[in-house]
């Protein structure tokens, strides 16, 4: 007997292509599912900085900076002005989250001028991994949570589309500042970066994203 779309003949559920019946999402096909993997290897970039030294530590965090730059670029860009539209509360949750993401953002630049084996720069990486991860936990608590109750898996994995697309464009370091395209007029080439990764989001989402 075949079996029914979605399920192999033991029972067990396979993958599908379609995002909107997709039991299990993951990171390729649900915008949720992809930030909080992104979060768990912010963790992990964390601790292996804090466990390490010399080179190993300084290129553990080189990967942390590009990490933080890009995934908070992508929500900017991709994620917060679809809550900002449609979530119940938006304007003021993404408000706070941008707070957030621009305070990180300056200490993540201070720490960026740093040597890593300054006696000073473990402290303040362990004060901003706290921040950091505040700030992820209000994420998942008040925005991903508003994302599920939308339940609308196909635009889930258009954003997620559109935040790869983001990560392909973001600047690979902190710039404190750039939370919105309000800022952008006087930042020169880096609003060029700006530009490109909002191009990349709208084309992934489509001229209505």
């Amino acid at each position: 007997m075949t079996a029914p779309a979605g399920r192999a003949e033991d029972g067990r559920t396979t993958a599908t292509t379609d995002p909107a019946t997709d039991r299990n999402p993951t990171p390729d096909t649900d915008v949720v599912a992809l930030l909080m993997a992104q979060h768990g290897q912010i963790r992990n970039l964390f601790d292996e900085v804090e466990q390490s030294s010399g080179d190993a530590r300084r290129d553990a965090f080189r990967r942390l900076v590009r990490l933080l730059a890009v995934h908070e670029t992508a929500e900017e860009e991709a994620v917060h002005p679809y809550v900002k539209r449609t979530a119940d509360g938006g304007d003021d949750i993404v408000a706070d989250r941008l707070g957030e993401e621009k305070a990180a953002k300056q200490a993540l630049s201070a720490l960026d001028g740093m040597d890593v084996e300054d006696e000073a720069f473990l402290p303040r990486l362990l004060s901003l991994r706290t921040d950091v991860m505040e700030h992820a936990r209000a994420e998942e608590r008040y925005e991903f949570s508003q994302l599920r109750r939308l339940n609308d898996p196909t635009r889930l994995a258009a954003m997620a589309k559109a935040v790869k697309a983001a990560e392909g464009t973001a600047p690979t370091h902190p710039h404190p500042g750039v939370e919105s395209g309000a800022a952008n007029a006087v930042l020169g080439p880096m609003a060029a970066v700006v530009d490109r990764t909002r191009d990349a989001v709208r084309k992934a989402l489509g001229k209505d994203g």
